[in-house]
């Protein structure tokens, strides 16, 4: 069992959740119950689920956890694309967003190895 808050992975994925909070805030009222929380969960998956996975008691346990929050970050990506195809996020903020999933994501399986061993 460890602190995630030492990780350095879900420090990203808050950060990330965090500005996919703020980014969003701007996208149409149409789309609160849909995209927008759509994302917004995607997004807070992650750190929640590298979060729980520090909470269990074996490797296999937290290497699980992680998988499922590889899945989220990939799940968000998604979103990103779709949101800026539909013009909801300008390139700037995508471009961000999706440079800091796709860091999350590298860390998540370079994390995932390192449990497995």
């Amino acid at each position: 069992m460890q602190n995630y808050k030492d990780l350095k992975v879900w420090e990203k994925g808050h950060l990330f959740t965090l500005k996919v909070y703020d980014v969003t805030k701007l996208f149409p009222k149409e789309e609160i119950y849909s995209l927008t929380n759509q994302i917004r969960r995607a997004a807070s998956s992650i750190p929640a689920n590298i979060a729980e996975g520090c909470g269990k008691n074996s490797q296999n346990e937290f290497a699980h956890f992680l998988n499922i929050a590889l899945g989220s970050a990939n799940e968000a990506e998604y979103f990103l694309i779709l949101s800026k195809d539909l013009g909801y996020l300008n390139q700037g903020n995508f471009e961000l967003l999706f440079q800091t999933v796709n860091e999350i994501k590298a860390m998540l399986i370079s994390l995932i190895g390192k449990v497995r061993v």
